[in-house]
């Protein structure tokens, strides 16, 4: 059997913590270039890309808890159908999970001339449910199909105005 000297035992073992330091960063970069966008995450969790705006430049979520972090360039408001004013801050946060986003914070809807916090959105079956605590509205889930995009929400190629359809109105009062 052949004994390996002291240097060639260190010069091995350099070799191996080079190979072993260029294989992680290796799977690092590629875990990076592989990465789920934020409307891949929202799709995982049953969830229709569409409830985000186009422009989200970054994301954080810990699996674990849900707790998530979106984040674009400034804020965005758009209205849709002319009726709905939605305004999203540059930070939107809350909890995530199946079917549900529940402790919003960053999304808020205008009624009336009252600015709103939605702080739940459920997905049922077909329907996304929307509440601002005291109140809640039911959309088809159809209508998020499509990501608006900030200041002009769904009308900015055809200039058309997309009809978004409401299912119900409720309010707990």
């Amino acid at each position: 059997m052949m004994s390996l000297t002291p240097i060639s035992t260190l010069l091995l073992s350099l070799l191996f913590i080079f190979l072993h330091q260029s294989a992680v960063a290796t799977s690092s970069l590629s875990a990076n270039s592989d990465q789920l966008s934020a409307y891949d995450i929202l799709q995982s969790y049953n969830f229709p890309a569409g409830l985000l705006p186009k422009g989200i430049t970054q994301y954080d979520i810990d699996r674990e808890t849900g707790q998530f972090h979106a984040y674009l360039d400034g804020t965005c408001s758009f209205s849709l159908e002319g009726s709905y004013q939605l305004k999203y801050k540059s930070k939107i946060s809350g909890y995530i999970s199946e079917n549900k986003l529940t402790s919003l914070t960053g999304v808020s809807v205008k009624v009336l001339f009252l600015w709103l916090n939605i702080v739940e959105v459920t997905r049922n079956g077909d329907d996304i449910d929307f509440s601002v605590g005291i109140a809640s509205a039911s959309f088809a889930i159809d209508n998020f199909y499509e990501c608006p995009q900030c200041g002009c929400g769904l009308d900015c190629v055809s200039g058309q105005v997309s009809k978004l359809r409401v299912k119900s109105l409720v309010s707990s009062i």
